[in-house]
């Protein structure tokens, strides 16, 4: 066996686990930690038949639509990747050209919010839950083609009142974070 081969074998496998680990890597991604060209990378998603990122982000998503009781998954902004009823969530929203202010370039803040108001609604183990209370605050400017990463943690139950804190990363950097208080209601 030639010594590329071997690698080659070696960084198939290795790639497995990543994908494993963060379903969510890029090709992009996943060339810069094995410091090979993204068509490299590519070719060995193909012969170990592993899908493209959006593929792979819309099969784990459509698993998780199913356990949300307050919204129907077409209200859910997002890709809902992850979810625990009543404990918490992740969803990914992919940003285009589309939901820019034309001038500065900036994702429009209800994308942003609407990210993370529909996924701490999503998290609550409830048939109806309203935001009584959103306290949020954008940190930094998002941009056209970024990924967002939102994660909901349900911190608090008190009744028919939940206290789900929302934090939205891109490339592990804060750009937004929000505590919703929802109230359950019963279904009407």
């Amino acid at each position: 066996m030639s010594r590329t081969s071997f690698l080659k074998k070696e960084r198939q496998s290795i790639l497995m686990d990543k994908i494993k680990e963060d379903p969510f890597l890029t090709d992009e991604e996943l060339a810069e930690i094995f410091s090979v060209s993204v068509p490299t990378i590519r070719l060995d998603r193909l012969e170990l038949g592993i899908p493209e990122l959006r593929e792979r982000i819309k099969t784990v998503a459509e698993k998780n639509y199913d356990k949300v009781k307050t919204l129907q998954s077409k209200e859910i902004v997002g890709e809902l990747v992850d979810i625990s009823l009543g404990q918490n969530g992740i969803s990914i929203l992919e940003t285009d050209e589309g939901m820019v202010f034309e001038k500065t370039r900036i994702v429009r803040g209800h994308f942003i919010y609407s990210l993370a108001e529909s996924l701490a609604i999503a998290v609550i183990d409830a048939q109806v839950a309203l935001v009584g209370v959103a306290n949020i605050k954008y940190k930094t400017p998002v941009y056209a083609g970024s990924k967002l990463i939102a994660r909901a943690e349900v911190r608090r139950v008190r009744g028919n009142s939940y206290m789900v804190w929302v934090k939205i990363t891109e490339k592990q950097v804060e750009v937004f974070r929000g505590k919703f208080i929802l109230v359950t209601l019963e279904k009407i």
